[in-house]
């Protein structure tokens, strides 16, 4: 049994239990997402011991010398005084300006800032409401000058923070979120790479934005989007993405379902499998998956053995 302090509190661990673990046992709300150490929403820094190698693994050189650590990941072997990073910085203040249902267990949910933004589509915010308790989401909107922030929340039956979203939130009502974090978003530069990007579920939210960021800064290589669902009501946004199918030619869009359900409109299969299927090679592409731990961390690990370069793999996985 290890000790945990943390924000002027001692906890003790149990059962060689994960520090994100510990900490949400004991009602600590800190911001985390994929519990798989892919998303690395719940990036801590150890204040006096050296972190388990285990929990820095996908951190970068400068994080690791730094103690940097994801609490997922963690099973002290010694106690630690632990902290969030960044602690420096200050909440910023949003309006909710929009509200409304993209499908049965899906809502979309606009901001708009008190102030001046910056972040690319494809990253997340952590969004923290008056009684702190926080959650990280992705953002699906391109940066539009109007200080704008759009997400698509999934609605868990016993989800804390988006039961709260689908049945007290409110428009007019302000909400807390943090400055932009993550990689997972479009390169600019590189307008003639081909793109693959593969999302089940909200995973969908950040590739949405980074599919309209490069369409509007003219990309001109192939864009294929693979989106599954293990039944019809998932695949949301079928009309908008149909539509950017028509308007621009280099953009292709698959929907996907892995259910029992069977309709000429779908691909039948996970949507991973019958990308990467399509594309046994891929070397010179850039790959985006954004969705379930599993598929994430498989198609990660697929795309690389199929030529992708892992600088070129841009992955962020969410917990159902």
């Amino acid at each position: 049994m290890t000790r945990i302090k943390f924000d002027e509190q001692t906890f003790e661990t149990e059962n060689a239990e994960t520090v994100l673990h510990t900490l949400l046992r004991n009602n600590v709300q800190v911001p985390y997402g994929c519990k798989a150490g892919v998303c690395q929403s719940c990036l801590m820094r150890s204040l006096d011991n050296a972190p388990p190698e285990k929990s820095q693994v996908g951190l970068k050189d400068p994080q690791q010398k730094q103690n940097y650590f994801l609490a997922c990941l963690c099973k002290p072997e010694k106690d630690m005084t632990i902290t969030l990073p960044n602690t420096e910085s200050v909440w910023l203040e949003a309006e909710v300006i929009e509200k409304k249902n993209l499908s049965t267990n899906v809502i979309f949910l606009k901001l708009k800032s008190k102030e001046p933004l910056a972040f690319f589509a494809g990253q997340f915010v952590n969004l923290r409401r008056d009684d702190g308790v926080i959650r990280s989401y992705s953002i699906a909107n391109i940066h539009n000058g109007e200080h704008e922030l759009e997400f698509h929340i999934r609605i868990l039956r016993n989800g804390q923070f988006s039961r709260w979203v689908a049945d007290e939130l409110e428009i007019g009502m302000s909400l807390s979120f943090s400055h932009a974090q993550g990689n997972c978003h479009y390169v600019e530069r590189q307008t003639e790479q081909p793109l693959l990007l593969i999302g089940t579920g909200t995973g969908l939210a950040p590739l949405y934005g980074i599919i309209r960021d490069a369409l509007s800064h003219k990309h001109q290589g192939e864009i294929h989007l693979f989106h599954g669902s293990r039944d019809a009501s998932g695949l949301y946004l079928e009309k908008k993405l149909i539509a950017l199918t028509q308007q621009y030619p280099n953009f292709h869009y698959t929907p996907c379902l892995s259910g029992s359900d069977i309709s000429e409109k779908y691909t039948q299969g996970r949507a991973n499998q019958i990308a990467l299927e399509k594309f046994p090679k891929l070397n010179g592409w850039r790959v985006y998956l954004c969705g379930q731990p599993e598929m994430v961390l498989h198609s990660k690990r697929a795309a690389y053995l199929q030529g992708a370069s892992l600088k070129d793999i841009s992955a962020d996985a969410f917990a159902y």
